[in-house]
């Protein structure tokens, strides 16, 4: 287990009603899970379209399963953006 911040950016954060909350986890899976059940309303759908930074790398189609988080790390929430 490791000991960071998720950080939520714009509809992820409106649904989180937070901007940023600490984790404790072994995997982005694990945090998105504790994440999902403090938040168990709007927040669970949002995550279904948010792409993930962890460390400032993006997760891509990596399996959430598979994404290691380390000690003091950050993961990023990132909802769709329309716009530039």
């Amino acid at each position: 287990m490791a000991a960071g911040t998720i950080r939520y950016w714009a509809a992820a954060k409106a649904a989180a009603g937070v901007a940023e909350e600490p984790y404790d986890a072994g995997t982005l899976a694990e945090a998105l899970d504790a994440a999902r059940a403090q938040h168990p309303g709007e927040l669970v759908q949002v995550l279904k379209r948010c792409s993930f930074l962890v460390d400032g790398d993006p997760v891509g189609t990596r399996s959430h399963e598979t994404v290691r988080l380390a000690e003091g790390g950050t993961v990023e929430v990132l909802p769709p953006f329309a716009g530039g």
